[in-house]
């Protein structure tokens, strides 16, 4: 079939077959299908929809577009974690040295900011000296010596991908789950681990804003693994408030430090104990939840996450000493106190809107390729279900501009709702459903 016919029987809403998708994919990857037609199959895709079989395609064919990484040479079952992307979402710095801990070899690649959502390579980029930019072979080096690694996605890493996404940005087809749960599962897959365990981010703070579609995306990469010989856990966290109290790049390096050493709870350390839970069941190190999270607490308390954590920075160029003197991170000049104007109890937090004041700060990009201020950023000194009385402060801006200063303020102000005591609210959960094979 030429071009047209297969982009007509998608349109007509046909399935199409293995070979046709792998020739779609291998079009839009050498330039041999121009993006105007390459855009109208993804239109065509995300009207008519895509089968299991034809999602589970459509995923290997993009992790097959360029260089996989073999993971081989580490003992066990590697495991792979994965967050949909939320505001003060910190738990790959906080996991990644816990599992490490446990004995089990993690090898994360991770990216940077998107949208309104923080990278986990912006936040270790704020450690003075941290290197990002590994070759596969480095990478592997480093996680044979220590067990733990952290690297930006590679180029040569599903190139497929990245045209598809770029296009589907400019297309209106984004919101799409096949495409959406192919795009992940893609990169998860070509990264070369053997199980994945997926954190599916669900409120107004998400990209899922509600528990239905979350639970849909899920259950979809949970699909792809069963089709691909992957197993797949994905757990469905809820995002509307800031899973962390800290918003920034090198806010969240500390707050991740701080969770490490034990003198933070919450959100936080309960999203990375069940997913670090999930990932050392998958990786057979322990057989039940209380098992694995015995470990866990264990490296928590022994400080071994901790020391794991110092290792990881040590060895990719970073100062190890911000570990235990979080004032070497990058520090902001301006500090301004969001203070309540009524009494209450805090009902509401517009999550997106604080990750947008960060952006505003100068802490995340408005176009590809911004640079961004590693130190500024925002304090939450109030969680949902919190009472409040006149003038406590509810947040603290950092800044270093004082016209950034003056936008992320109006938003701020509007993003957080206070209702008086006498209604009646509960906050939500933090994990609100596990997606099993």
């Amino acid at each position: 079939m030429s071009n047209v016919d297969l982009i007509i029987k998608k349109r007509n809403g046909n399935a199409l077959t293995s070979t046709e998708i792998d020739t779609f994919v291998a079009g839009a990857s050498d330039g041999s299908w121009p993006d105007y037609q390459v855009s109208a199959m993804l239109m065509a895709m995300f009207l008519n929809g895509l089968n299991d079989r034809e999602t589970s395609d459509l995923t290997l064919a993009m992790a097959r577009s360029g260089r996989q990484m073999d993971l081989s040479s580490l003992p066990g079952i590697k495991v792979d974690k994965h967050s949909t992307g939320g505001i003060a979402d910190t738990t790959t710095l906080v996991v990644l040295p816990l599992v490490a801990a446990c004995g089990v070899p993690v090898v994360k690649m991770s990216g940077r900011g998107l949208g309104f959502t923080g990278g986990t390579i912006d936040k270790l980029e704020s450690i003075p000296g941290f290197v990002t930019s590994l070759s596969t072979d480095q990478a592997i080096a480093q996680a044979q010596a220590i067990g733990a690694v952290i690297l930006a996605q590679t180029d040569d890493l599903t190139p497929a991908d990245k045209k598809l996404y770029a296009l589907r940005d400019v297309t209106g087809t984004i919101e799409s789950i096949p495409l959406i749960a192919s795009s992940i599962m893609s990169k998860k897959i070509a990264a070369g681990a053997d199980a994945i365990v997926l954190d599916v981010k669900c409120g107004n703070g998400a990209f899922m804003p509600d528990l239905e579609s979350a639970r849909a995306l899920a259950r979809q990469m949970v699909a792809i693994g069963q089709q691909v010989g992957r197993q797949v856990v994905a757990v469905i966290s809820g995002m509307d408030q800031p899973l962390g109290n800290l918003i920034g790049n090198s806010l969240e390096v500390q707050e991740a430090v701080d969770v490490l050493q034990g003198r933070v709870t919450g959100d936080l350390l309960e999203v990375a104990l069940t997913l670090g839970s999930e990932m050392l069941q998958l990786a057979g190190k322990a057989q039940s939840d209380s098992e694995a999270r015995r470990l866990l607490q264990t490296a928590l308390q022994s400080g071994a996450a901790a020391r794991k954590l110092s290792e990881v920075i040590k060895a990719q160029g970073g100062n190890p000493a911000v570990v235990g003197q979080p004032e070497l991170l990058p520090q902001a000049a301006l500090h301004h106190e969001v203070r309540a104007v009524s009494a209450g109890v805090l009902t509401h937090i517009e999550s997106a809107d604080l990750g947008r004041a960060l952006i505003a700060l100068g802490g995340g990009r408005e176009r590809k390729g911004d640079a961004i201020d590693p130190a500024v950023g925002l304090i939450l000194h109030k969680r949902l279900g919190d009472t409040v009385a006149i003038d406590e402060i509810l947040v603290e801006i950092l800044a270093n501009d004082p016209t950034r200063l003056a936008a992320a303020m109006s938003i701020v102000e509007a993003a957080l709702s206070i209702q008086p005591e006498t209604s009646g609210f509960v906050p939500p959960p933090v994990i609100l459903d596990i997606i099993r094979d």
